[in-house]
């Protein structure tokens, strides 16, 4: 099989950690196709992040914003703060978590540990919808 590239557009989502597996399986259903190959996820912004992390317990989600927030509060004395102050900290959180991932492919599915799932970081109180780019390849 070909190379398969595709931009999608997730919706506009609230500052925290969303699962967002569903969405980016959905986009590419080229993936039933491939025995065995990857797929690299890819967010085209600087104030937000991809990882993977745990899907089943909601309270993941929460645990994960307390975390980084914590780490990268927003009281911080920054020199960028013309677009406001959860711009920075988002850049400095979008750095520590990442702008990709890269999922296995086997049997025409996702090879996601049981518990894992792909996450959308939101760093931005109000960050719009976000662009990602997916790259499928594999036979």
């Amino acid at each position: 099989m070909p190379w398969i590239q595709k931009q999608i557009s997730l919706p506009s989502y609230s500052r925290g950690f969303h699962i967002v597996t569903r969405h980016v399986v959905e986009a590419i259903p080229e993936i039933r196709e491939i025995q065995v190959g990857l797929l690299h996820v890819f967010i085209k912004h600087t104030s937000a992040s991809l990882t993977i992390n745990e899907n089943a317990d909601p309270d993941v989600l929460v645990d994960m914003e307390s975390s980084v927030n914590a780490i990268v509060p927003e009281n911080f004395p920054y020199v960028h703060t013309c677009e406001g102050p959860d711009d920075m900290p988002a850049h400095v959180k979008a750095s520590m978590m990442g702008s990709s991932v890269s999922i296995p492919i086997s049997n025409g599915q996702l090879n996601l540990g049981t518990w894992q799932g792909i996450y959308l970081c939101e760093h931005r109180n109000h960050g719009g919808a976000r662009k990602l780019v997916l790259t499928l390849q594999g036979e």
